[in-house]
């Protein structure tokens, strides 16, 4: 097998620690009680409300499937759905009190690190922290 580039090799090394070692998908669905997706709904819903096509487009979703979603979040009491004020032919879908708690607890789930991150320095967690912090920043950046 023939050596990757650094980049390969770097990116091959974030996608296992992270999708391999350390997914917590599976996790965040058994505390919360439903699939990752409707999770990530409620994620995306933290923002602010949604029509439920931006919905479908932030979560890579058709239209019927979003609205399977949707119709579970309501009938749970997470999100609601109500006039949009922009074009009153369309619906908006809000999080509700009840599905901010549930996308808080997801949340504090999926962002806890992996115990091998608490074992580099402060000088290391910083370096890390600002390289990432800079391909986020450049991958946002590219359309």
């Amino acid at each position: 097998m023939s050596e990757q580039d650094p980049a390969t090799s770097a990116w091959t090394s974030m996608r296992r620690l992270v999708l391999e070692l350390h997914d917590r998908r599976g996790v965040v669905s058994d505390a919360i009680g439903m699939s990752y997706l409707r999770a990530k709904a409620l994620s995306r819903l933290t923002a602010r409300p949604l029509s439920q096509r931006e919905l479908s487009a932030t979560l890579m979703t058709d239209a019927p499937y979003t609205s399977v979603i949707v119709d579970d979040l309501e009938q749970r009491g997470l999100v609601r759905r109500e006039v949009n004020p922009a074009d009153r032919r369309s619906k908006l879908v809000r999080i509700t009190t009840s599905g901010r708690a549930v996308a808080r607890k997801a949340h504090r789930i999926q962002s806890a690190p992996p115990p091998a991150l608490a074992e580099l320095s402060a000088p290391e967690l910083a370096a890390l922290e600002a390289t990432l912090r800079r391909l986020v920043e450049s991958a946002e950046d590219t359309p």
